[in-house]
């Protein structure tokens, strides 16, 4: 690995761990981290700003992880280490330094790295999270599912790249490990539905409505 690629890889984590959710939430008054489950991703700032800030904050950090590994293959990295590039915008988004290495769960940025790596597989990714989300309204179990598949369907469409399978892997595991709060729940029966109506404000830590990117 040569210092322009060490430096592509460190750029990659560093612009996956820009906090965007948080950012847009401090820009109309709001510190996201103190509303419902404190979370900063797209479901938390659509629960405590509205749809239009959820669906932006979900764009964007859509669109760290395209850029993370469109600035890594513009320098050179390919293969597994252009797979690389993937994992660390996840591991940014998941472990910011910006914030104590602290984070979201990485599912938006997972989709952005995905779209750039492998567009035809994203799109099937997607369509096997809506196929779970759709009838049992469950985000979290749609994501999980969903990035559970990735790595089959990446080696199912670049059977030639087994080498790049590795670090599609380790970013499956790592967002399925930042599920883990809502995979006890799951298996408790206490997970809650996307849509399901609330009669209060939920307070931090308490069990959310959908994962949280």
């Amino acid at each position: 690995m040569t210092t322009a690629q060490g430096l592509a890889l460190a750029a990659a984590y560093l612009l996956g761990a820009i906090p965007v959710g948080l950012l847009i939430g401090l820009s109309r008054g709001v510190d996201v981290r103190t509303v419902g489950s404190g979370n900063i991703g797209a479901t938390n700032v659509l629960r405590a700003l509205g749809i239009g800030f959820g669906l932006l904050v979900f764009a964007v950090d859509v669109l760290k992880g395209v850029a993370a590994v469109l600035l890594c293959r513009w320098v050179g990295l390919e293969g597994w280490l252009l797979a690389m590039g993937a994992f660390f915008a996840v591991l940014g988004h998941s472990f910011s330094p910006y914030l104590a290495f602290k984070g979201g769960k990485g599912v938006a940025t997972s989709l952005g790295t995905f779209l750039a790596l492998e567009p035809v597989g994203a799109v099937i990714a997607f369509a096997v999270w809506f196929a779970i989300v759709l009838p049992t309204r469950y985000v979290s179990l749609g994501s999980v599912i969903a990035v559970a598949a990735a790595p089959v369907i990446f080696f199912a469409l670049r059977p030639a790249a087994p080498e790049a399978l590795v670090p599609v892997v380790a970013l499956a595991l790592l967002v399925i490990g930042r599920h883990n709060e809502n995979i006890e729940r799951l298996l408790r029966g206490e997970e809650n539905r996307f849509g399901r109506s609330r009669s209060r404000t939920p307070q931090p830590g308490e069990a959310t409505d959908a994962a949280e990117n």
